[in-house]
């Protein structure tokens, strides 16, 4: 079986293709073209049924994925399921399963069920607790513990994996010369990292990279290459070690398309403001152009309990100039496993970072809802202004918490309504 990304090499355009060029409102060979390119992905194994895909890359509506999962501490798989569907509710176009705790393939297999948008996950984290559960350690798990789970994963029909090769033996000798504030904050990371010391070893993701790329292509799932080393302060912003990785990310993406599997980048992180454009440009120079897909990032390190806006205005930033898909942050980022309020709010603040950088970047189905939008503030067509907006539900709740004497203003301004009065003057005009 060709790949997606084999099929529109020779030209081919599946059905999955010409239904989202038409929702993208371009043609379906441009988009050909981008896929074939490396320039755009589609996460879409057969083996999962989707409902609504999605298509991620260059000159595209900038996409956006919600993080769920169970967690050591807490492994309640029927509140994911319920944050799964408050996710969708909201407009994610994608699910990650991070779980932690609990039986993780049943709770992948259930989240696999009820998503009607592509599912990632890092099988990272089901290696290691397995491996644990083993061998009494992750630091003993082997490169057959972590094909075995890649392979079960994508035969459960994953989409997407994030995979971790981008940290090495150089990568770590870096880090040892030019300590950071806060080290490896990638959880992920992490773990390979200690692994690495422990066993005196190159990163099995790395060192095996070939094989993984067999089973990404035996089933057809898109790579996210992992940001190991992603800044978790922006005192470590830009440095060494993120960019070595980088650049290494940008030649190991080179391999998958190669091989005919369809590869993304991970970025970092915490990063200021005025670092974001350099960041964005380095990715697409070293990864030639591939997708790139940025947690945040969080422009302060101090909006703790609101870093779901600190990471809409990195996100904003950072797909105005050029980023193509959005990991939301919620307000329990540092805090604590996300509750459903959380999970909303994320995907909010993550849909509004993405449709303010659609506008930037040009996009017309982003401007006609913008326009939309103000001819229902015109006509001060209140409902309307909510069936528009991003929580119809809340929009109109909050309107008839405060109704005014005049139906046709809001108690804001009441009858000095600036709208109001601009109407009567041009009447009178």
């Amino acid at each position: 079986m060709k790949t997606l990304l084999e099929l529109t090499r020779k030209g081919k355009c599946p059905s999955v293709i010409t239904k989202l060029a038409r929702q993208e409102k371009i043609p379906p060979r441009t988009l050909v073209r981008l896929i074939a390119q490396g320039k755009a992905v589609i996460p879409a194994n057969p083996r999962h049924k989707v409902k609504n895909p999605c298509v991620i890359g260059k000159n595209l509506r900038v996409k956006i994925n919600a993080n769920i999962g169970t967690s050591p501490e807490q492994s309640n798989i029927k509140n994911e399921l319920k944050k799964l569907k408050v996710a969708l509710r909201f407009g994610t176009d994608t699910v990650m399963d991070l779980s932690t705790g609990g039986d993780l393939q049943a709770i992948q297999k259930l989240i696999l069920k009820h998503s009607t948008v592509p599912i990632g996950t890092v099988p990272i984290y089901e290696t290691a607790i397995c491996a644990e559960k083993k061998y009494g350690t992750f630091l003993r798990m082997t490169k057959d513990d972590i094909l075995s789970v890649i392979e079960q994963q994508a035969k459960n029909g994953v989409d997407f994996f994030t995979i971790h090769c981008g940290i090495t033996k150089k990568s770590m000798q870096l880090l040892e010369r030019a300590p950071r504030k806060l080290g490896i904050v990638s959880r992920g990371g992490a773990i390979i990292a200690a692994w690495m010391k422990q066993n005196k070893s190159d990163n099995i993701f790395y060192t095996h990279f070939d094989e993984i790329l067999k089973i990404a292509k035996r089933y057809d799932v898109t790579l996210s290459l992992g940001d190991a080393l992603r800044p978790g302060s922006i005192l470590d912003a830009t440095d060494a070690p993120q960019l070595n990785e980088l650049k290494l990310l940008g030649k190991l993406a080179q391999n998958a398309k190669r091989s005919g599997v369809q590869v993304m980048i991970e970025g970092p992180g915490h990063i200021p403001l005025n670092e974001i454009k350099r960041n964005i440009e380095l990715e697409k120079k070293y990864c030639h152009n591939a997708p790139f897909y940025v947690l945040g990032p969080l422009v302060t390190d101090s909006a703790l309990g609101y870093d779901h806006i600190a990471a809409a205005i990195g996100s904003a930033v950072a797909a105005a100039y050029g980023a193509d898909f959005l990991c939301f942050v919620t307000p329990a980022e540092h805090l604590k496993l996300p509750d459903l309020e959380d999970i909303k709010l994320g995907v909010i603040s993550s849909r509004i970072a993405a449709h303010s950088a659609d506008l930037a970047r040009g996009n017309n189905c982003a401007w006609k809802k913008d326009a939309m939008m103000t001819n229902a503030r015109l006509k001060r067509d209140w409902k309307k202004q909510s069936s528009l907006s991003l929580d119809p539900e809340k929009a109109l709740k909050e309107r008839a918490k405060s109704l005014p004497k005049l139906k046709d203003v809001c108690t804001m301004c009441g009858r000095f309504c600036s709208i109001k009065l601009n109407e009567k003057s041009f009447k009178q005009a």
